[in-house]
């Protein structure tokens, strides 16, 4: 969902003003981009304490702090075997993950489902285009 964008105005220090803009053009973005994104993550951030973002091939997910990426964990709760808790509890055990840490996970999916469910689609759709370009050198080569 595309949310309109209100004008705002900050007074920010120069010192921080000058980094903002570095980072920026370090990472290809806008000014008011890369504010944007910071403030998103953010407030996620604080208000689940245990997740941060990190930067990755296929851009910046959310992932907790010394584990696995949210999407992964999500993924794997969803796939998993058992119901309510008992799934939970099966998935922290085959990942090797602590189960707080493994519900951090799920409720902040809860919080953010669309961010999480696209980061999931994309992987399924990357596995889907490997799978392709596999079944198609198979052919070719058995021909």
């Amino acid at each position: 969902m595309i949310q309109m964008a209100h004008p705002t105005s900050f007074r920010l220090p120069v010192d921080l003003l000058t980094r903002l803009e570095q980072e920026a053009a370090t990472t290809g973005s806008t000014v008011t981009a890369l504010v944007s994104r910071l403030l998103d993550e953010g407030l996620k951030t604080r208000r689940f304490a245990g997740i941060l973002y990190r930067d990755g091939p296929s851009g910046r997910r959310a992932g907790l702090v010394r584990g696995p990426d949210v999407w992964e964990l999500v993924r794997a709760v969803k796939h998993g075997e058992g119901e309510g808790e008992q799934r939970l509890r099966l998935v922290a055990d085959e990942l090797g993950i602590p189960l707080p840490q493994l519900r951090l996970a799920v409720d902040f999916y809860v919080a953010y489902p669309e961010e999480i469910d696209d980061r999931i689609a994309d992987d399924e759709r990357a596995a889907s285009q490997v799978h392709d370009l596999i079944a198609r050198r198979d052919r070719l080569m058995s021909g």
